[in-house]
């Protein structure tokens, strides 16, 4: 595997079935990663279960990790039964943005400015990435279910509008920001990460909630 610097990187992901995969923690994804970059966390024990499931196999992977964990990393792609990974940004994002490349972020909200913002903007869209039965369990009243399984077919994705103004949230934000990095590498870029997803969201009176017990049976 490649210790690429950032202008060979740049080049590379310009080539035709590419994917940036950035390893690197929750919180700092989402301060800043390379524009297009999808998110996986390797601090999730179901990072090699995410992997295989969200990312085609016959893309070429390029790397942005904590350093030091490039080589963990890998293995994991591997027993994901992915190919090795063409190569690694050397020196990690900190190197990137020494470089003056371009970067993107995602906006996060606490869960008391998604209470403030309900009522007044009806383009507004809570979207829940947890499980069918987590959703079943207690939901945002109206919020549209979309389990972070399903994002690898792009045509869930594209139900969703591109004027809506999307709250993404999870149970605590490493799901929900997998899949806000999916929807920004779709093109949807007015969205919000929730963060600490439901466990915070329930903390919060003024925002309504549902259950279907029946589901749960």
């Amino acid at each position: 595997m490649k210790a690429l610097l950032p202008e060979a990187f740049s080049r590379k992901i310009q080539e035709p079935d590419v994917l940036v995969l950035d390893t690197r923690s929750a919180g700092e994804f989402v301060n800043g990663f390379i524009p297009g970059a999808v998110f996986i966390g390797i601090s999730s024990p179901r990072f090699g279960e995410w992997a295989a499931t969200l990312i085609d196999k016959s893309l070429t992977l390029l790397l942005v990790c904590t350093q030091g964990t490039e080589s963990e990393v890998c293995d994991l792609l591997k027993k994901a039964g992915f190919p090795e990974p063409e190569g690694y940004l050397e020196g990690g994002f900190p190197s990137w943005t020494a470089a003056g490349k371009p970067i993107d972020m995602i906006i996060e909200v606490e869960a008391d400015e998604l209470a403030m913002d309900i009522p007044f903007d009806e383009n507004l869209l809570v979207l829940d990435v947890r499980n069918e039965t987590e959703y079943a369990d207690g939901h945002v009243k109206d919020a549209l279910l979309m389990p972070l399984e399903v994002f690898n077919d792009m045509a869930n994705i594209a139900m969703i509008d591109e004027n809506q103004a999307v709250y993404v949230h999870c149970k605590s934000g490493y799901r929900s920001v997998i899949a806000a990095s999916l929807l920004k590498r779709e093109g949807l870029h007015n969205l919000r990460n929730v963060a600490g997803g439901w466990d915070a969201i329930v903390q919060e009176s003024r925002i309504k909630t549902e259950k279907d017990p029946k589901a749960l049976n």
